[in-house]
């Protein structure tokens, strides 16, 4: 096993995280600021250890923390950190990259080499989330998101994606959108650290030309099997980094079940040790009943009926 890889995720690696998902519950409360200090934390990690803790970022970060309630500062703030993940996997490909500060009606990140450019998107989900549909993925939005480049891609948790039909396969096929996971971003991080950024950025492009060239359609297994075999076509090293990358999928989705789980059980009994007062607290804030009161009687007339 390559010295990039260690030992394919390890209780090193979860403590690593948690640490991480700490230090974002800290800085939530300055977004801004925040986000420069998560972009430089994880570009001294990569200066100081080189590949492994990207590696350890992109095969964890795609579940969203349970324990950040939903749409709050710390989930906006997460979001952010996938970017970033990614926006540092592609320069460690060879890409010039950047993480855009815009946040509607445009895409997360943007790369460029002397042979293509693209957008790319990051998706993290709950592991606790039920239905997903279409629009989730927004493989028709990154589309309208190009803006004149000829690519772009949405990086997503393997095990999150449909696995037998689905518009977002016809949609990617038809309108040129790589629907991409975090296994084969860390696949081509590796095959650039052991045999250069000049075959890995040929790789990504074979890899966006192959769903360029793709007959449009909603079967999973069609379009799965061309972006796998066109990976592993592209070197011979890349066989066993794609094997080792698959366990690696594997212990994270198990290590991020761990980390969901602990946190349900310990609310669950949080709850349960509530008096009767406390509960109604709990319900209370959790309604965001005062907000709403507030908003309620803050309305009033606004003057467009006076104008004549």
């Amino acid at each position: 096993m390559s010295s990039a890889n260690r030992s394919v995720l390890s209780q090193e690696d979860l403590e690593h995280r948690r640490e991480w998902l700490d230090d974002i519950s800290r800085g939530s409360g300055n977004f801004g600021a925040a986000v420069d200090r998560l972009e430089n934390k994880i570009a001294g990690e990569i200066n100081a250890a080189g590949v492994p803790p990207l590696l350890n970022h992109l095969r964890l970060c795609g579940a969203i923390p349970e324990r950040y309630g939903r749409d709050s500062s710390e989930e906006k703030l997460y979001s952010k950190y996938t970017d970033i993940v990614i926006h540092r996997a592609f320069t460690a490909i060879g890409l010039s990259s950047n993480v855009l500060s815009e946040r509607a009606d445009s895409a997360d990140v943007e790369c460029a080499c002397p042979e293509y450019e693209f957008v790319a998107d990051a998706k993290a989900f709950r592991l606790s989330r039920t239905a997903k549909n279409q629009k989730d993925f927004k493989v028709q939005a990154m589309d309208s998101w190009k803006r004149g480049r000829p690519y772009a891609t949405v990086v997503c948790p393997a095990y999150q994606l449909p696995s037998r039909a689905s518009q977002i396969y016809q949609q990617a096929a038809s309108r040129n959108v790589f629907v991409s996971t975090y296994t084969h971003l860390c696949a081509l991080v590796r095959l650039a650290n052991v045999r250069g950024t000049d075959l890995a950025l040929a790789s990504l492009h074979q890899l966006f030309r192959a769903v360029e060239t793709m007959n449009p359609s909603k079967n999973a297994v069609a379009y799965w099997q061309t972006v796998n075999r066109t990976l592993l076509d592209a070197d011979a090293t890349l066989s066993s980094i794609w094997r080792e990358e698959k366990i690696a999928t594997v212990k994270s989705i198990l290590m991020s079940k761990e980390e969901a789980l602990r946190f349900l059980q310990e609310a669950r009994m949080r709850i349960m040790r509530m008096s009767k007062q406390e509960a109604v607290t709990e319900l209370l804030r959790a309604s965001k009943l005062d907000k709403r009161v507030t908003k309620v009687k803050s309305v009033k007339p606004n003057g467009l009926l006076d104008i004549t």
